[in-house]
């Protein structure tokens, strides 16, 4: 195999189904995922070619079997449905034929562990029903897939000989309705046919958030409807109407099924957290993330949040005994990020801050870091943290890091760590947001950054995190444009803060 490690193959044979696994949940993807161009970098030629053909064909195509097939033979909805867009349950009642056996009832429970790779395997549908010829006896359904031409193979026979049953395979009339199929087989009925069927949505709280494309708006309300219908726990359904404000982080949104209601409470990574979410931004497909960050910080560690919204990366590090400096420029994510302190009983370890994002580096960040590093001792060995989670802007504001903390004596191990994020539609993203990084610092992060894929946001974008420790002669270098200015508008902090503006 040319030297190429068996391990080596089995490690990139695992990323690939990783991969594969985490994009079948997009509805598109790209064949320049990040995660894979770094492993080629990493081991170049020294990847197989026919493994790689063999790999990039099945990244990103939903596999399809044959099973697949005749489940949209046999169990999709009558073709009436098709086009509707007010739901009408009823129009998707339809009868198919499926094979049975007639059994007595005492003998229910050991034939059906006997037959159970044999039996119909459709969620929602009984396998046992009663059998309206005989009181005493039973139907036990099997599956038409395995059983297509309504006779026993010779293993199932053996198995009925055992229970003294007749080999003999009857008909059953069994009808389907809206409950028996499933929200993917609804709406490929009902959309034009040809057309590209979206059923995956965020959850956040009680709430789904639904990214629709212009062909699955006329269908909108009856989407909204199905997807309450197939999902418990789910109320209220809302589909995003215009592109995240750069400014607040937020959307227009339409309700499209269910309650109004979209103050809403979230459990992620053990913390628990309530938004409104047509004010505020929160991304479930985040949690990892979160996480990831969250691990790197020790006790007594200081995170400055630059972007930090309700306080997901805030809330758990003070969790984590950190020392947190958390800032938001909306002020509804700003009261959101206060409650939930409160919420989470941490608010004596998060100092907040409703700031623009660079007023809060040149204020806050800079006094602090100063004070932090002329005081730090080799015996009080504490790590400092920016977190700048804005990716469409954040790489635009490293250059206020410049001369952030000029005079202070301090040793390397002592200069804070940037984690900055940035989309890239490059098609080597992590080289993109490397060089992007490089030109707003006015400094070189080569040999001296790390750089993270976070996850696809769209055919051709990718979300990243770049990670490295500032550079001494960033710190000590020119100011940066505007520093001198005015603050847009007064420092906010949770001192002045009024309780009344809180949300109940």
């Amino acid at each position: 195999m040319n030297n190429f490690s068996s391990r080596t193959l089995w490690r990139f044979g695992f990323c690939a189904r990783l991969l594969k696994t985490n994009h079948f949940r997009t509805a598109a993807s790209n064949t320049s995922s990040p995660a894979v161009r770094m492993l080629l970098a990493q081991y170049p030629g020294r990847i197989p070619d026919s493994f790689v053909k063999v790999q990039r064909s099945s990244f990103f195509k939903m596999p399809e079997t044959i099973e697949d097939k005749t489940d949209l033979e046999l169990y999709s909805p009558p073709p009436r449905v098709r086009g509707m867009t007010q739901l009408d349950r009823e129009a998707f009642k339809r009868t198919i034929v499926v094979p049975v056996l007639k059994v007595k009832k005492e003998i229910i429970g050991s034939l059906l562990k006997s037959l159970k790779h044999t039996l119909l395997q459709r969620p929602g549908l009984k396998r046992v029903i009663e059998d309206p010829d005989d009181e005493n006896g039973r139907l036990v359904m099997l599956d038409p897939h395995k059983i297509p031409t309504f006779s026993l193979g010779g293993s199932e026979q053996e198995v009925l000989k055992q229970f003294d049953i007749p080999p003999v395979v009857c008909k059953h009339d069994l009808e389907l309705t809206y409950d028996s199929f499933k929200l993917e087989e609804i709406l490929r009925a009902v959309l034009p046919e040809g057309q590209e069927v979206t059923s995956g949505f965020s959850r956040v709280g009680h709430i789904a958030h639904l990214n629709l494309r212009d062909h699955q708006l006329p269908y909108r309300y009856l989407i909204g409807q199905v997807i309450i219908d197939k999902n418990p726990g789910v109320t209220c359904v809302v589909n995003k109407t215009s592109i995240i404000d750069s400014t607040y982080r937020n959307f227009e949104m339409e309700v499209l099924a269910g309650e109004s209601n979209l103050v809403t409470k979230v459990k992620e990574n053990n913390t628990t957290y309530e938004l409104d979410f047509s004010k505020v931004y929160w991304n479930p497909r985040l949690s990892t993330e979160h996480g990831r960050i969250v691990e790197l910080l020790k006790p007594g560690d200081v995170l400055f949040d630059v972007f930090a919204g309700i306080g997901p990366f805030a809330i758990p590090a003070a969790k984590k005994k950190c020392r947190v400096f958390a800032n938001d420029l909306n002020p509804e994510s700003y009261a959101w990020l206060l409650h939930n302190c409160k919420l989470n009983k941490v608010c004596d370890k998060i100092k907040a801050f409703n700031m623009d994002g660079r007023d809060f580096l040149l204020g806050p960040v800079r006094e602090e870091l100063s004070k932090g590093l002329l005081l730090q001792t080799e015996e009080q060995k504490t790590s400092s943290h920016i977190v700048m989670n804005l990716p469409a802007l954040a790489l635009e504001f490293l250059d206020a890091l410049r001369h952030v903390v000029a005079g202070a004596a301090r040793s390397a191990a002592a200069l804070p760590t940037v984690h900055c994020y940035a989309f890239s539609k490059h098609h080597d993203p992590a080289e993109d947001v490397r060089q992007r990084a490089e030109a707003s610092l006015g400094a070189s992060l080569r040999g001296r950054c790390s750089v993270h894929p976070v996850r696809n946001v769209a055919p051709n974008k990718e979300m990243m995190c770049i990670s490295f420790q500032i550079p001494a002669d960033v710190l000590d270098g020119r100011p940066c444009p505007g520093e001198e200015k005015p603050a847009c508008k007064r420092q906010r902090t949770s001192k002045d803060f009024s309780e009344e503006t809180l949300p109940s």
